[in-house]
Formats: C-alpha cells, structure tokens, sequence
C-alpha cells in the first residue's frame, strides 16, 4: 500500500522517505528519521499505520523506537545508541485491525466480522454467501458493516442499503414506512442487522427488510464510515 494511506503522513514527510529510500534501503527506524528528517509526528503516523514493521518488529515496538527518537545535531547525524529491547507484548489481531482502520481506514488481516462470527452465529445471523443461495421468497436474518446508503429522488423513499461482512456484501431494501419507524438504525448503524426476506432476480439477490436492528456496539472500538448518497 502506498504512503498517501497513512494516516496523519505529511506529504513533506513521504516525499523525503521516497528520495530517501533512492539511495539505499533504511537499516532502522533512527536511519528513517535521520535520513528523511521525520518529526514525531510523521514517525507516529508510520508505527501506527504497521508501516515500520521490518525495521522495528510489531506496532507496539515501533511505537516505543519511535518515542525514543530524537533530533541530533548536523556533527551526529546518522548516529544511533544500542538499546536493549523493550520486549513488549505484540498486538492482538482485534488490536491490529482496530489500528489498521484508524490509520488506513482498511485492513488486509482477516475481515473484523470474522473475529465476531460466533457471536453473530449464536444470534442466528447468516453471513452474505448464504444468504446469495438462499432461494427466492426465504426468511432470513444478517448482518454486516454499513459501508452504503443510497436514497435515489425516483425511489418513493426507498433506501439502499449495502452491509459487508467477511464473506461478501449483501444489498438490502428499506421501505419508506420501515425507514420511517426504524430511523435511528437506519442511518445510525455502522453494523446492522436485517430481518427479512430474499428477492431474486437472476443473478440479483436483495433482502427485503422486515426489521433492522443496531450491532454496533460489538464493534468496539473499530472506526468504520459509510458511503452515503441522497
């Protein structure tokens, strides 16, 4: 992934990395620093986003090299001081994918519905590649992360709804009178459950809602954002 990602990486700061990294590769995070004249925060920027993996191990040593970074004059420039290692504990994959969202607003580890499935199994909520096969006219219930919302001007008050979980996504359709009843969850979910039953169309599956429900609290911490059209 490019440097454009990270999250709170002064443009200033990924220009001098890329120049830089020209000349030779960096043999640790005070050679970064040095080199490419990074400040703490273009530094914290990168620990955060797990971009300094190969010069300083997971996210939580990179946080701690990066703290101990500091400007040296022009005379020891270049210069660095052995430092026992802090030994810290590595991240959780929960704790990983939570910092890959609030840095890069993605994630390439596994889907976070992946790390919930047992608990949304329990709730009996199917996950999208079920509810593709599921035939025409089926009850069914699921949920997802809300990455759309869509209300054309030509759709009576229709809204569009598309969930993503680890398996794909799943288009949902809101009637107006259930939209009306269920605002709050409607535009307020980040993970949403739908009640309802399947529409086929050839190879076009909706659910049609029948009752919408608000998750987002199993999603924690985790900062996830909407695509939302009117």
């Amino acid at each position: 992934m490019g440097l454009r990602l990270v999250g709170g990486l002064s443009e200033g700061g990924a220009r001098r990395i890329v120049a830089a990294r020209r000349e030779r590769t960096f043999a640790s995070v005070a050679d970064l620093a040095h080199r490419a004249l990074l400040d703490q925060r273009d530094l914290t920027a990168l620990a955060g986003a797990d971009a300094l993996a190969s010069l300083a191990g997971h996210r939580h040593e990179a946080a701690w090299d990066v703290a101990g970074i500091e400007r040296l004059p022009p005379l020891l420039a270049g210069a660095e001081f052995g430092e026992a290692s802090a030994g810290l504990p590595a991240p959780t994959e929960g704790q990983e994918i939570v910092a890959d969202y609030r840095r890069l607003g993605l994630t390439l580890r596994r889907h976070p519905l992946a790390l919930l499935r047992r608990q949304l199994r329990e709730r009996r909520l199917a996950p999208a590649d079920e509810i593709m096969q599921a035939p025409h006219g089926r009850l069914v219930r699921t949920a997802g992360i809300v990455i759309g919302r869509q209300r054309p001007d030509t759709a009576s008050g229709v809204v569009f709804v598309t969930i993503e979980d680890e398996t794909g996504t799943t288009n949902v359709i809101v009637w107006r009178d259930l939209g009306e009843r269920q605002r709050r969850e409607l535009l307020g979910s980040r993970l949403l459950a739908v009640y309802g039953k399947v529409e086929r169309e050839g190879a076009v599956v909706h659910v049609l809602a029948g009752r919408l429900a608000d998750l987002t609290p199993l999603l924690g911490a985790l900062p996830t954002r909407s695509r939302d059209f009117h």
